[in-house]
């Protein structure tokens, strides 16, 4: 490696640049770009190794990845970076959890004082110890029906109270509220603080979650918390919160990470928001979409109605249009006119059965006169009967001196039988002052 050498200057001392670090001292101190190029000589000495562990972080930029290699026993860590040119010779499912070997190289950046390491090379030892313990409990919990979608419970449309547990003056939190606020200004929080992390952060979050779910008005519980390595997020894959989480009554919105972080929280929770940003956005309803929405409804209501009632003004207007409705006198002539002449009809009906019941009773009336007794009576005949009422049909019926009553056309007298008249040649009948008593029934 060639490097610059300044030029010596007699009576001055030499330029950092030219003093190698082990030759400083305090009066001819060497350079910070001496010392890196010093270290960096050095350690490009070392060449390639083979390195197992298992990969905490995976972070792809334009191409490249930038990541760590965690070792599964003393949990010591290191940088690496994969530049885009060897990723593609490089299995494709890597991903954060897996147990690799990889050929690395030590790099050191001069201008940066940064040290990692170069992968060449990487293939899949198999799952890390961690990430094969969260599949084996991630497997128990779902046949237990924790994960089931059956338990999951919608959230409220508009949370009186959203309890937030998250770690205190987080980026999280303020995103949380700041989101929340700018979608719906008089939104309420009730804080609970616990850590995010570290050996502290089961039982906080637990007792935080609990103290929550206990609270009357609270209606929805969000557990947030900003990326970072599974190593960091270990917390949220525990049992015991996992269970927790199932056991409470409030719904609860995990929020962990960024989109590719996945701890058992996001299971079991009612809902998973993909960071805590995308949380306060599907809890908290957006004032001005609701606004545009109501807005929206009540145009669409608007015109509905307006087009319900035009269309029945013209039905209206339709229907009146017809004769039948436009004149509906000449409904009326016309059946006035059908009625006049059914009366007509009838009238000359009845008269013509009147005239013949009229003839018929005349018929009828002199055939009764021709056939009555009064009818005899008045040419002359005369009915005779005794006190009894009895008519003289014989003339044995009227002895001498019997009472007899004469009934004549007009009225009746009384009289006195003289017997029974002897047949022609025989003696003549008695002559009294009433003069001769004709036989009964006989002519006046």
């Amino acid at each position: 490696m060639t490097t610059f050498q300044p030029e010596l200057v007699p009576g001055q001392p030499p330029p950092p640049d030219s003093i190698r670090p082990k030759d400083s001292t305090p009066q001819a101190p060497t350079s910070v770009s001496r010392l890196n190029e010093t270290i960096r000589g050095f350690i490009q000495t070392w060449g390639s190794v083979w390195v197992e562990g298992e990969i905490t972080s995976w972070n792809e930029r334009g191409g490249n990845v930038f990541g760590r290699l965690k070792d599964t026993v003393t949990d010591a860590t290191i940088s690496f970076r994969i530049w885009s040119s060897t990723r593609d010779r490089l299995p494709g499912d890597l991903k954060v959890g897996d147990h690799v070997v990889a050929c690395v190289k030590s790099d050191f950046f001069v201008k940066t004082g940064d040290f990692s390491f170069g992968v060449s090379a990487m293939r899949h030892v198999g799952l890390g110890d961690q990430l094969e313990k969260l599949e084996r409990l991630r497997a128990k919990l779902r046949a237990e029906g924790l994960f089931d979608a059956s338990r999951k419970r919608a959230l409220p449309f508009l949370p009186h109270t959203i309890g937030l547990i998250t770690g205190e003056n987080s980026d999280a939190e303020k995103d949380v509220h700041r989101n929340a606020e700018l979608r719906w200004p008089q939104v309420r929080f009730r804080t609970k603080y616990a850590a995010v992390q570290g050996d502290r952060c089961v039982p906080e979050t637990i007792a935080a979650l609990k103290a929550l779910d206990a609270a009357p008005d609270v209606d929805v519980i969000i557990i947030a918390r900003g990326g970072g390595d599974p190593q960091t997020l270990l917390g949220f894959s525990d049992e015991r919160l996992i269970r927790a989480v199932a056991a409470t009554s409030t719904p609860v919105v995990s929020a962990i990470g960024h989109e590719n972080d996945h701890p058992l929280l996001d299971d079991v929770a009612d809902l998973r928001a993909s960071t805590p940003t995308d949380a306060a956005k599907r809890v908290v309803p957006d004032v001005a979409e609701q606004r545009a929405l109501v807005a929206q409804l009540r145009s669409r209501l608007t015109s509905r109605l307006t087009q319900r009632v035009s269309h029945d003004i013209a039905q209206l207007d339709q229907l009146r249009s017809r004769p039948a409705l436009r004149t509906p006198e000449s409904l009326l002539t016309a059946r006035a006119h059908e009625v006049e002449l059914l009366v007509g009809r009838g009238r000359t009906r009845v008269e013509r059965v009147l005239d013949g019941q009229a003839r018929r009773t005349a018929e009828l009336r002199a055939t009764l006169r021709a056939l009555s007794p009064a009818s005899t009576l008045a040419r002359g005949y005369a009915i005779a009967h005794l006190s009894d009422g009895v008519i003289v049909r014989d003339a044995a019926q009227a002895p001498a001196s019997a009472r007899v009553v004469i009934t004549v056309g007009r009225g009746s007298f009384a009289a006195r039988s003289e017997g029974e008249i002897a047949e022609a040649g025989g003696p003549a009948p008695p002559t009294g002052p009433t003069g001769p008593a004709g036989p009964a029934g006989a002519p006046n």
